[in-house]
């Protein structure tokens, strides 16, 4: 297994899919769930990988595993997550899906990750 730290950067901002990437982008990504499979398996499970990055969250439909392992893997990279609610949120009055990603993004956060019924 390689050193996150020894790992090229991945190419690309956004993942929303497997179809686009290539099998190098792909063997990177599963270098790195190895590293990630590895460090949960240690009893100091936090990296600074992260550190000092802030992480949104925001799910629009119900999601237990994959809204608590976004969440878990930002904590265990080191960086500060804060999860939304769409619940209590503009959402509720009527603001669009594009709305609130430009108001999240007004933020500033270093990673947005959205959870919607929409692709893309």
């Amino acid at each position: 297994m390689t050193d996150a730290s020894s790992l090229p950067l991945f190419p690309h901002r956004h993942l929303l899919g497997i179809r686009d990437l290539s099998p190098a982008d792909i063997e990177l990504l599963l270098d790195r769930a190895d590293r990630a499979v590895s460090i949960s398996r240690q009893s100091e499970k936090k990296t600074s990988t992260l550190r000092g990055r802030t992480q949104i969250n925001l799910f629009y439909e119900a999601s237990t595993r994959t809204q608590s392992s976004f969440e878990l893997a930002g904590k265990r990279l080191g960086a500060d997550v804060m999860n939304m609610s769409v619940a209590s949120s503009s959402v509720k009055k009527g603001e669009t899906l594009i709305d609130t990603a430009m108001t999240l993004n007004a933020m500033r956060p270093d990673i947005l990750i959205i959870r919607h019924q929409s692709a893309g």
